[in-house]
């Protein structure tokens, strides 16, 4: 915030000085008694103010949003699931997220190979140019990035334009920054109003005081000259964050992760009562969109024996197979386990025990092929 301006006025020593703009110092010299903003020297003001870019955040939550467009299409009523993008590696083994692939429900993510994408679905669009540059759109909010410091946003009623050569504007309906990138700028926001030549010139007004300053160690305060030292020149903005490549993936299909902890008691693998719902919402899922086949992976937390984690896998998947297929789920099904052999989060941290990392790893993927 740029501190409002306070009227400091020094009075004479004796009443007696025949100077009306002067007040004698403890050394005797004269002290021109003007108006000055509060916490700056005389002929100073505030600095006109740096604006904060945006990070490309909203890219990544664009991300999640893939995910819970496709959920959405299905409908409010499929509790205990969360969908995302599944891709293979060059092994051919499924990995789930982040992935590049046409998905059920209107959304779709399509890799160039080379970092560069584009992601689609309802509400949202990114178009990434792998070397930097991208277009996000979504939720009010647009956002282009050049990719060698230059970048716009708009969105939440304010609007920034940075250029590669650290110059920009921003606007939000009240204030108004231009930043030169020269070590000039401006700032206005119905209270005051900041001029800087990028010289060590400037004006400065907020209705109570008007400052000149010449740059040359002169400055007129409210009509009055006084001594001044130049402005100090308005900082560059920093370049405006480029979009992160997109890894080139090879399609597999679409992805849905259910946790153990929604369709089993600890160290069970017979299906809960609560998880009935879940089921349900699987099955009628794989009804509406037509689903023709499916694999179904139990994985544990590093906890137990490696046997014994396999063993666990391999049944919780079967109990979730029969469970789709007890509700009429044709097709082929296929039930395997991993143990813990493929965590999706750390089970432990420098040595210690990371009880939200064995709670994600502990889960059942299901995953529809593409085709």
């Amino acid at each position: 915030m740029v501190p409002l301006a306070a009227l400091v006025l020094t009075g004479c020593a004796d009443g007696s000085d025949p100077d009306p703009t002067a007040s004698s110092s403890a050394d005797g010299t004269k002290k021109l008694s003007v108006a000055t903003v509060a916490g700056y020297d005389v002929g100073q003001f505030p600095p006109v103010p740096l604006f904060r870019i945006p990070d490309l955040s909203l890219v990544d939550a664009a991300q999640s949003q893939l995910a819970k467009a496709f959920q959405a299409n299905l409908g409010t009523d499929y509790p205990g699931l969360t969908v995302e993008n599944a891709h293979c590696d060059a092994s051919g083994a499924v990995i789930g997220g982040d992935g590049a692939g046409d998905l059920y429900g209107g959304a779709s993510q399509v890799n160039g190979g080379d970092g560069s994408g584009v992601l689609s679905a309802p509400g949202v669009s990114v178009v990434n140019g792998g070397d930097g540059s991208g277009v996000f759109s979504g939720g009010g909010v647009s956002i282009v990035s050049d990719g060698t410091g230059g970048g716009t946003y708009s969105g939440d009623g304010i609007d920034i334009v940075v250029q590669e050569d650290g110059s920009g504007t921003y606007a939000d309906g009240r204030a108004s920054t231009v930043n030169g990138g020269d070590g000039s700028g401006t700032h206005s926001d119905g209270r005051i109003a900041i001029v800087n030549g990028g010289d060590g010139s400037g004006t400065y007004s907020d209705g109570s005081i008007s400052i000149i300053n010449d740059g040359k160690g002169t400055a007129r305060v409210n009509g009055t000259t006084v001594k001044a030292d130049p402005i100090p020149p308005v900082a560059k903005l920093g370049g405006f964050p480029a979009f992160a490549a997109l890894e080139p993936a090879k399609v597999c299909g679409t992805s849905i992760r259910v946790s153990d902890d929604v369709l089993f008691d600890f160290d069970s693998s017979i299906l809960r009562p609560e998880a009935n719902e879940t089921m349900d919402s699987l099955a009628k899922a794989f009804g509406e969109l037509g689903v023709k086949a499916a694999s179904i992976t139990g994985n544990t937390d590093s906890i137990g024996s490696p046997s014994y984690n396999k063993t666990l896998s391999e049944k919780r998947a079967a109990a979730v197979v029969k469970a789709l297929t007890d509700r009429g789920v044709g097709g082929a099904l296929t039930a395997a386990g991993n143990g813990a052999d493929n965590p999706v989060a750390a089970n432990e941290i420098d040595g210690k025990d990371n009880p939200a990392g064995r709670q994600l790893n502990r889960r059942v993927d299901i995953v529809i092929p593409a085709s």
